[in-house]
Order: structure tokens, then sequence, then C-alpha cells
């Protein structure tokens, strides 16, 4: 009978058998186009510390995390990217709201602070030079987290801000709230530019930017409208208490159903999933959850792999990202004589329909004695001018796409060309039929035609400097954001001292 081993004789050999070696991490490229198909497919690959560009990899652990939800934003469906369309816009509509508003409880500041006209044009002043300087650090943060989260912490702030703005007791303190209320808002224009150009490419993105250009300027007409229809029946606290529960409403809706679209910030999401996948099933001694060669047998090893994202290889931290972003719009707008003139272009026709929340309720009180709802009634003509600028704008696109007109950058100026000559038409009408001679409706329709030019000229540069600039579009429409926000906070300072030396005494 064979006696056993003896202990020791079983300790010596178990310790000469192989012990499985681990292999070392492979870093390898994720881009949407990665095949995430077979978990028995790595072909073609060799073991290197880091990814080279190019790499793709065809992988899918076992029961491994859902990645439905790190699709590519321009692969989702046509639903999906008009539902994120005109969500994003809507909330462009709520927060443009707000500079006209302000202007229609004038009389009411100045009456309950005793301060004059000028100093409440302040109020305008402030939020408009906090909404153009915002977007320079602003636009970092949602390269780096994301659009989402942005947009929700903007749109939380722009709550509180209103809240503030309506329990003021001072109008020191109102127009504190009034910057902050521009830093947020500042993020629902910028930043639903780039939520658009997540989602569409450049040769589809002229329609979701029309609807977005009508939603800004029927916002700026809305305001005015429901804030005179307030004044003459409420105090001025509830042009900011309404403004609170729409935007909250808006702010909710954000929550439940506005999705990441920043194809970066996904990518890097997808990655992690996969990760944090591959860590647990090499800890739990998972055979089927991480990725393996093609020929893979009993004496080859598993090979360990991890997702990296070029682009956050590449990316600057977030010092250098903010100095960027402040420095080189200044840049272009300095040494590119396209963004110079064109920022230039954009400033003085923005700061026209700036003039107007100030200028229209001088105008029909002294010469048709209209009251502050009626005056409200005649911003009417601006959110109709910015219908029809829309519906103008997608049958223009459709007229271009039929002759082969767009290809060229230059293509998005065509129709601007005329259609801009609708602003100082419009000018001159209103100029010269403000007469109580002749009836009001007269200089309401010129409101309606400087619109329609404004309109037109803000689609022309918004999409020239995008299609034009490509990588450094976001750095160019920064440029011309900033300097017409600044135009339009200056210009209305000057409103009631001009219409008094032209011979109208405000009020």
């Amino acid at each position: 009978m064979e006696l056993p081993a003896p202990i020791e004789d079983q300790v010596d050999r178990s310790s000469n058998e192989e012990q499985p070696v681990q292999q070392p991490i492979e870093y390898l490229y994720i881009t949407f186009s990665t095949d995430i198909t077979s978990s028995r497919s790595l072909a073609g690959y060799t073991q290197s510390p880091q990814a080279t560009a190019g790499e793709e990899a065809t992988v899918s652990p076992s029961n491994g995390p859902s990645l439905s939800q790190f699709e590519n934003p321009l692969c989702w469906t046509h639903r999906r990217k008009t539902f994120v369309t005109w969500l994003s816009c809507l909330s462009t509509f709520v927060t443009t709201y707000t500079p006209g508003a302000y202007a229609a409880g004038l009389p009411q500041y100045r009456s309950q602070w005793g301060i004059s006209t000028t100093a409440v044009y302040g109020g305008i002043t402030v939020f408009t030079v906090c909404f153009a300087v915002a977007p320079m650090f602003l636009a970092s943060f949602s390269e780096l987290v994301g659009r989402r989260p942005l947009f929700l912490a903007a749109g939380v702030v722009y709550v509180i801000s209103q809240l503030g703005s309506g329990l003021s007791t001072s109008f020191a303190g109102l127009l504190v709230t009034r910057a902050t209320a521009g830093i947020s808002c500042s993020v629902f224009s910028t930043v639903v530019g780039g939520v658009i150009s997540d989602i569409y490419a450049a040769d589809d993105r002229n329609t979701a930017m029309a609807i977005f250009t009508g939603a800004a300027l029927c916002g700026t007409g809305i305001g005015p409208m429901i804030s005179g229809i307030i004044t003459q029946h409420l105090k001025w606290q509830w042009i900011f208490h309404v403004q609170t529960i729409t935007c909250g409403i808006v702010v909710v809706a954000l929550f439940i159903f506005f999705p990441e679209t920043r194809g970066s910030v996904l990518l890097s999401r997808k990655a992690d999933a996969l990760n944090k996948w591959y860590e647990l099933s090499e800890s739990t001694g998972s055979d089927d959850s991480t990725p393996s060669t093609v020929a893979e047998t009993e004496t080859q090893p598993r090979r360990r792999i991890r997702w990296i994202v070029k682009a956050n290889e590449e990316r600057a931290t977030l010092g250098i990202m903010m100095k960027t972003s402040l420095l080189r719009p200044i840049k272009l707008l300095l040494i590119e004589s396209v963004v110079f003139w064109f920022s230039l272009w954009m400033s003085f026709a923005w700061s026209i329909l700036y003039l107007t929340f100030e200028a229209v309720p001088l105008i029909f009180t002294r010469v048709y004695g209209f009251s502050p709802q009626a005056n409200g009634f005649c911003f009417i003509a601006v959110s109709i001018a910015s219908i029809l600028g829309t519906v103008a704008a997608l049958i223009q696109e459709r007229v271009s796409r039929r002759l082969s007109i767009f290809g060229q950058p230059e293509a998005r100026l065509v129709f601007a060309c005329g259609q801009s000559l609708l602003l100082p038409i419009g000018l001159f009408w209103l100029g010269t039929t403000a007469r109580i001679e002749i009836p009001w409706i007269v200089p309401v329709l010129s409101i309606c035609g400087l619109t329609l030019g404004i309109f037109s000229i803000y689609l022309a540069v918004f999409n020239y400097l995008a299609d034009t600039y490509h990588s450094y579009a976001s750095s160019a429409i920064a440029a011309q954001s900033f300097t017409r926000n600044i135009f339009a906070a200056c210009l209305p300072l000057a409103v009631e001292p001009m219409l008094d030396s032209l011979g109208i005494v405000a009020y």
C-alpha cells in the first residue's frame, strides 16, 4: 500500500508549479466608431503602454454596463434631436425674456427709490455687461463637465436671482441680483449654440440655428409685453415673480429631460463605465468580461485593456483653458478683419434692439398717450417678426439646397444681404411716422420690419463665423457676442438724453 507523500513534499511541489502571470494594462483610444460587439475579438493590436492614434478594438463585457446612454449625439434620431433643440430653445426664450421685462417697471422703480431714469437704465447695463463677460469664462467649464451640469447650475442661479430681484428692498440690491441674472442667462444664450453644434452636422445646422435665433428674439419681445400688463395692474415685484415661476418650471424640465450632448464628455463616461466593469470583472475572476485575443489558448494570457479618450489627453488644464477662452476671442477681434467687421455689424444691430426697449415706451407714451400695458403690446411686433424670420429662414434653406447655393461660408450671406436692409428701412420708417396725425399701427409695423433685419444679421453672422473658423468658431462667436452685448449695455443709457434733444420729453 502506497503511503501519502509528506506534507513538506506537497508544499514543495505546489511552490514549483507555474503561477499565472498578470499582464500589464494596455491603454487604447476609444471613439464612437469603436465597435463594442464581441468579447473574443481584439485583432490587430500589439501590446504597448499607451495607445496610438486611430487604434480601435471590439469588446463586449458579458452582462456589462448599458452603453446606450453614451451614443454619439450626431447619430441620435431626428425625433430626439428635435426634442433637445426645442427644449434648449425654450430655455433661451425664457432667459431672453429678462432684459426687456425689466424695462417695463421703469416708472415704478423711479418713484419708489427716487432715482433718475438714467440710473434705472443701469439695471439693463449691469445685466448686459455680465451677460457679455461671463461666457468668456464659462465656456471652458462646459468643455470639462458637459452641457447638462452647466445648464442646471445656471438655471438654479437664475431662479434664485429672479427671486432675489422680486424681494429686493433697495436699488443696489436689485442691481446685484441683475448681475447674477446676467451671468446665468448668458449660459442659455451661448451654450445653446454649442448644443446645436453637438447634435447637428454643419450642413444640417441652419434649421436649428434659425429656431434658436427666433426663440432669442421672440423672448425679447414677449418680455416687455407681459411685464407691461403686469405693471399696469400689479406692483413691479411681480415682473420678477413671474419669471421665477416660469424659469423654475423650465429648470425642472431640463433636470428631467435634458441629456448630455457634448461628445467628448459622453465618450469619457463610456470609457469610465467600461474600465470600471473590467476592473470589477478581473477582481472577481470572471472569464468572459474582459477583452481577449482572437487566438486565445490555454497558454496564451488574456490581455488587460483600459480605454482612454484622446481629447482628454490633449485638453489643457482649467486655468490654461480659461486664459485661452478669454484671450483668444480678443486676439481674433483685433487681428481678424472678418471677426472685427462682422462683430461691429452685429453690435450695431443688437444695440438697436436694446434701444427699442427704452425708446418705444418713451415715444408711444408721449406721442400717443399709451399706458404701460399698451406700450407692452407694441412689442408683439418683435415676436411676430421673430416668427416670420424663422419661417423665412427655413424657406431660404430649402431654396438654397434646391439651387445648391450652400457649400461656401459666403452662401450664408446671400439672403442676409437683402433682408438686412429692413433694419435701416425700419429705423427711418419709425422716425418719420411716429406722429400724432399718423395711426399708431404704422410705427408699430416699423418695429416688425427692423426686427426682421436684426434677425437676418444675427443668423448670418453666427452661421458664417461657425463655417469659417471651424475649430476656432467658438472663440470667434464669443468675440462677436462680447462686442454686441457691450454695445447693447451702453447705448440704452443715451436713449432719454437723445430723445429729449430730438424734442420728445420722457414721460
